[in-house]
């Protein structure tokens, strides 16, 4: 009985076909160690400060070793490549990249851990220099403006029962040239709801006087406002 459970167990876990282990496992170590370097070309390409975005440099590392095992699964087998994207299909994301420039550095990381999956590591050792040059060249076109006179998100958390127009509108024609309602959910468990604008402030206003302003509106529980 236990020669039985040892066969089956082995019949569960190995492969389904010859597979090199140690080229397996070589293959995923350079898919964490270019993740990395994905992450670091995300930092120095995009000049973001540590705290602008702590998530995404992550999200790169974690994408691009998942990428490359995925790649390493799916090999040769055509059947299995259509399984899997199935598979991944059924997945919703639901963290918004709020600014469309990341989803080229998301991209780019999938196609490392595509190349290192597939054997091709030399191949994304030479995109990424190209990719780096071509993000820090049109990084100096796309600096955000310092004084806060570019579009920025803001996002408010109000008690439920809040009228946001009826609370918001008098501070937002103080602080803002414009601003632009883009959607709203319920926050702290469903006992609070957060409202999404998309504004522009006044030439000379500071965005802390802004923020400041709706922290001392009743009835705001936070706020947050990104450039």
């Amino acid at each position: 009985m236990p020669d039985k459970w040892t066969e089956l167990f082995k019949q569960a876990a190995g492969p389904g076909e010859d597979v090199s282990y140690s080229l397996v496992v070589l293959r995923i170590v350079l898919s964490v160690l270019f993740g990395f370097v994905v992450a670091w070309v995300y930092g120095v390409g995009r000049g973001h400060r540590r705290d602008d975005n702590p998530t995404l440099p992550t999200t790169l590392v974690l994408l691009t070793v998942v990428i490359g095992l995925v790649t390493v699964v799916i090999g040769d087998n055509l059947a299995r490549a259509f399984g899997l994207v199935g598979a991944l299909s059924i997945v919703r994301f639901r963290t918004v990249v709020e600014d469309t420039r990341d989803t080229a550095f998301v991209i780019f990381a999938v196609v490392i851990g595509m190349a290192v999956g597939a054997g091709h590591a030399t191949l994304a050792a030479l995109g990424i220099p190209a990719f780096l040059v071509a993000a820090v060249v049109m990084r100096k076109y796309t600096i955000p403006a310092t004084n806060g006179s570019g579009p920025m998100s803001l996002s408010v958390k109000l008690g439920l029962g809040l009228d946001p127009d009826g609370t918001l509108v008098a501070v937002f024609d103080r602080h803002l040239s414009e601003y632009k309602f883009t959607g709203t959910e319920t926050a702290k468990q469903g006992t609070a709801l957060e409202v999404s604008y998309q504004v522009r402030l006044k030439p000379g206003e500071k965005p802390f006087a802004l923020v400041a302003d709706l922290n001392k509106t009743e009835g705001v529980l936070g706020v947050d406002l990104k450039g």
